[in-house]
């Protein structure tokens, strides 16, 4: 089944699927949509963001957002997963952890994945239910209701997050940093490659950031510039008819050849290889 709220004043969009290999083509008219996919079966998923395989096991919860493709094998388990623009939960697009720039989309460092043990099982299940209620109702507070709900689903996800990835590591204003440092790179890769033009927007020396990601992550924050730019190369390689010179000027390189050196560097061939080589899981 697929669930949706629209609201035509703003032209928000919110949907929850039960199937969402099979049912996301109902409102491929909407773009840019944010994600979170639980995997409600017995058995793994096994789903491909941006060519790159992942298991979602069961009572596991993971995102997506529009900067990613997602595909997945034929005959998977169905995937529950919320779906929303920026249009609906972010109407006042507010930088906190819990919004639509929060750590759970685009404040990872890797694909976020938050397992659900114990009664966080049941409590997640139950507001699931109340999900489904509250989809069945029309009324005129009906979208303000889901707005609050997919709220808490966010923290609730969030929290879990934090607690299964980050631990006791850092503290909240540590961790800010790193969601931010990362936000701002999803923003800026493309014109800025080095890590003191990261830092000087965040009010902190290099020093600071390399110290601060080698206690979170061992990721530098240059491998974060790194690997964004890398990313989004494969993505223009694989699903446009870009050359690799093209790829290397809109990615901000004068010189296509200190792209290919990058591009090689982070997955180990080079632009026209990878494009090759590259394959694809049909959807």
């Amino acid at each position: 089944m697929v669930y949706t709220f629209n609201g035509k004043e703003l032209g928000s969009f919110f949907a929850l699927s039960t199937d969402y290999a099979n049912q996301r083509d109902e409102f491929k008219e909407y773009d840019n949509l944010i994600n979170i996919h639980w995997n409600r079966n017995d058995l793994p998923i096994t789903l491909s963001i941006d060519d790159v395989e992942h298991v979602l096991l069961p009572n596991q919860l993971t995102t997506s957002t529009y900067l990613q493709k997602l595909s997945f094998k034929k005959g998977e388990p169905p995937l529950t997963s919320f779906s929303f623009n920026r249009e609906f939960y972010c109407i006042i697009d507010h930088d906190q952890e819990v919004s639509c720039n929060g750590v759970i989309f685009f404040g990872a460092f890797d694909i976020p994945k938050v397992t659900l043990e114990g009664d966080e099982i049941d409590k997640f299940e139950a507001l699931y239910q109340v999900f489904l209620e509250e989809f069945k109702t029309r009324d005129s507070i009906q979208g303000e209701m889901l707005m609050m709900m997919l709220k808490r689903l966010i923290i609730k996800t969030t929290r879990l997050t934090k607690e299964q990835k980050i631990g006791q590591r850092l503290d909240d204003s540590q961790v800010d940093i790193v969601r931010k440092y990362n936000v701002l790179v999803d923003i800026h890769f493309k014109t800025k490659h080095q890590v003191n033009e990261y830092a000087e927007m965040l009010f902190k020396s290099p020093k600071t950031l390399s110290n601060l990601f080698a206690k979170y992550n061992h990721k530098t924050p240059l491998q974060i510039i790194h690997e964004r730019i890398a990313l989004e190369g494969k993505r223009q390689l694989l699903y446009t008819d870009k050359t690799a010179k093209e790829i290397a000027h809109d990615l901000g390189f004068d010189d296509a050849g200190s792209f290919h050196k990058l591009f090689k560097k982070i997955t180990g061939h080079t632009p026209n290889d990878f494009k090759k080589s590259a394959r694809f899981i049909t959807a």
